[in-house]
């Protein structure tokens, strides 16, 4: 025979809170009584704290949903050799090549950056320096903000698009001796 099971306190809890608020299907029949022994309440949850009107918050919301261009690159795996793309970081490195996209539109940058990516791979070059410029600030005030420098945050993503993905083996903002955050150090894949 099995032995029976008995109720934790938290079980006898919700069991009460259940058999109240159910009606009897035969109201002659009393509620058979399972234990003589007080029911324990839960422990309540930690208090919230409270907030009154005026105070400030602790914390503070991020309202761009998107991470930042400078974490989503070095957040990126390292595809390349450990000690070139350290001595790339610090600016050891000398491009072979660069690229000056300042005051181009999107229509006139997004050609140019293909015809000289695309070329420098031909050419066996690995390490190619492309200049976005920081960007201004074109911000109208209206209700949709506007990214602060357009080409600086669209020039990633081309090159991990086709046709460009397919030459490119890193990309990371360049060192403050090549432009800092208005650059990007482009690692070529080796053909052959």
């Amino acid at each position: 025979m099995r032995k029976p099971r008995h109720l934790s306190a938290d079980e006898r809890a919700l069991w009460d809170r259940v058999a109240e608020r159910t009606t009897p299907m035969d109201p002659k029949r009393t509620r058979p009584i399972l234990s003589e022994k007080p029911s324990v309440q839960p422990k309540p949850a930690d208090p919230v704290p409270s907030f009154r009107v005026g105070e400030r918050s602790n914390t503070r919301p991020s309202h761009d949903i998107a991470p930042t261009i400078k974490d989503r690159l070095s957040s990126a795996p390292v595809k390349m050799d450990h000690k070139a793309f350290g001595k790339m970081k610090r600016g050891k490195l000398k491009p072979e090549a660069r690229l000056d996209l300042h005051g181009m539109v999107l229509a006139e940058a997004h050609p140019e950056l293909v015809r000289f990516i695309l070329g420098s791979s031909a050419m066996g070059r690995r390490l190619v320096l492309v200049i976005t410029g920081k960007g201004k600030d074109r911000d109208d005030g209206g209700p949709i903000p506007t990214r602060f420098g357009v080409l600086r945050h669209q020039v990633p993503q081309w090159l991990s698009l086709p046709p460009l993905n397919a030459v490119v083996l890193q990309v990371t903002p360049a060192h403050i001796r090549h432009g800092g955050d208005g650059a990007y150090y482009v690692y070529l894949r080796r053909l052959g």
